[in-house]
This record gives structure tokens, sequence and C-alpha cells, in this order.
């Protein structure tokens, strides 16, 4: 791995220890997955809603 100069290392070190990359929520994959699925329902659902109105289904 190649060396960096001081003055970079020092940006990188204080970039690190900054707490602002502690808090960041955990990512939620379920969660996400969720939201997805609510809103393919939703859309089918008005999609269904169109198709009912203008006689195709």
């Amino acid at each position: 791995m190649p060396e960096l100069y001081p003055e970079d290392q020092k940006r990188v070190d204080e970039y690190l220890a900054r707490s602002v990359r502690s808090e960041r929520k955990p990512f939620r994959p379920l969660l996400l997955l969720m939201v997805i699925l609510a809103m393919l329902v939703v859309l089918t659902g008005i999609a269904y809603f169109i198709g009912q109105s203008e006689g195709l289904v």
C-alpha cells in the first residue's frame, strides 16, 4: 500500500476521527424491502383502478 504525504495522512486521520460518520443509522434492508413492496401494492392498485374505470378489467 502506498504511503501518503504527512499532510494528506493528517487529513485522512482527521476525517476518520470525526463523529459525523458514526451518527448514521444502520442500513435496514428489510425496511427497504417493505417500502418497495408497499409502493408496488399502491401503484398496482392505482393501475387496477384506472383499468377498471376505462373498462379494461
